[in-house]
């Protein structure tokens, strides 16, 4: 089934000749090399290497870039993307602006991955693990046309989307992500929002140490099923508090599990190609 669900959400440009040059020395993967029109997962981090936000970063212009966030987002998370950075922005020659947009979140039910005729939409950009079962259409867009040969599709809003985001473990900015909290390693998303070849970044010294050593959060993000829980619970096993519930969908949750637990599944990037 094809889930498309149409919402407002905040965007953030950064604008100008220095804007490609400055997100590089900002962000944990590599903005440079990316051509117009593409995009990639980043992560924004604090000195120290906790999570600021999880977003995309999409080249629209050699010197324009969006910032997309692909699960709603509150204004603190926004806010706190800006604020750093706009921090160390000093004699650099781009402006940070933030607005509104409608964006058409098309989610396939399955593992199988999205028809191609919603990939060729224009504005649409990969979602999610990126690999063919999310897209995000970006402005206004007609998709009557792409959801009529689509035989068994919906467009059922808020917790059928948050189902699927809980099935495909994604992490969430305000969820999985406290800001100024969270360790990237306990994500499962590293291997698609950080380059270990480019240069250097606020907070890559933690990004670097723990996968140099092979290391591994305290508490990791897992996958579980059939865990009746609510958001907040703590996850026990045999009387013993071992994580901490912080998504949950139909028969699903998302949560943080002691390291050494054999419990649920560690997130990870899904192996499917687009087709």
């Amino acid at each position: 089934m094809i889930l498309a669900v149409r919402e407002s959400a905040a965007v953030i440009s950064v604008s100008g000749a220095d804007a490609r040059r400055y997100l590089q020395s900002q962000l944990s993967n590599d903005i440079a090399n990316l051509a117009v029109g593409s995009s990639c997962n980043s992560l924004l981090l604090e000195p120290v290497g906790r999570v600021v936000a999880l977003f995309r970063v999409v080249c629209v212009a050699d010197d324009l870039f969006m910032i997309e966030f692909d699960t709603a987002v509150d204004e603190s998370v926004v806010g706190a993307v800006v604020a750093r950075l706009s921090k160390f922005m000093i004699r650099t020659k781009a402006v940070i602006e933030v607005a509104n947009v409608d964006i058409v979140r098309v989610r396939s039910t399955t593992d199988d991955p999205i028809p191609s005729t919603f990939r060729e939409v224009p504005n649409a950009r990969p979602a999610w693990w990126c690999d063919g079962r999310a897209i995000d259409i970006v402005g206004e867009a007609d998709l009557s046309e792409e959801l009529s040969s689509v035989a068994d599709s919906t467009t059922d809003r808020g917790p059928r989307l948050e189902a699927e985001r809980v099935r495909v473990g994604w992490p969430a900015n305000g969820r999985e992500i406290v800001t100024g909290e969270t360790i990237p390693a306990s994500l499962g998303v590293v291997p698609v929002t950080v380059s270990f070849t480019k240069g250097c970044y606020p907070g890559q010294e933690l990004v670097e140490r723990m996968d140099s050593r092979g290391s591994t959060a305290p508490r990791t993000l897992r996958l579980i099923e059939g865990l009746d829980s609510a958001i907040g619970d703590d996850i026990t096993i045999d009387g013993a508090v071992v994580g901490v519930v912080t998504s949950v969908g139909d028969d699903r949750v998302l949560g943080f599990v002691d390291r050494a637990i054999d419990l649920g599944v560690r997130v990870s990037p899904r192996s499917s190609e687009p087709g």
